[in-house]
């Protein structure tokens, strides 16, 4: 039997922003508006954001698109942020949305990553299995 494989739905880049300053990391509104940016670079379609704050410091934010999301995690005692963008289709451009957020958070250092989503071998079909299962 032969093996294909079966076409990607979308790309999912991970970034990691290093050195950004404290109080960009610790501003809600900044965070939002880099995610507005970051949606709008990708040229995706922002259906609505949403964030928490944490104390004493830290933003999650979400960007919900009607291609996927955007999210981002700040630690801003560490000056760091861990962001994801996943997009799907073919118009989309995640790597465009990651470089609005370093440019939005001021990061002189980062590090991004892209994967494919949904690009498997159809044949065979493998499953993970825990400890549990075995038993």
């Amino acid at each position: 039997m032969g093996r294909h494989f079966v076409a990607s739905i979308g790309s999912h880049c991970v970034l990691e922003i290093y050195d950004s300053p404290r109080a960009l990391l610790d501003d809600p509104t900044a965070v939002i508006r880099a995610l507005e940016h970051a949606a709008h670079a990708a040229r995706a379609t922002l259906l609505q954001t949403t964030h928490h704050r944490f104390t004493p410091q830290g933003i999650t934010a979400l960007a919900l698109l009607a291609e996927s999301h955007i999210s981002v995690h700040t630690w801003p005692e560490k000056g760091y942020a861990a962001c994801d963008v996943f997009t799907c289709g073919p118009t989309t451009l995640p790597e465009a949305a990651c470089m609005a957020l370093v440019r939005a958070f001021e990061s002189p250092r980062y590090f991004m990553r892209r994967f494919p989503r949904g690009e498997q071998l159809a044949a065979p079909v493998l499953h993970l299995r825990t400890g549990s299962d075995l038993a």
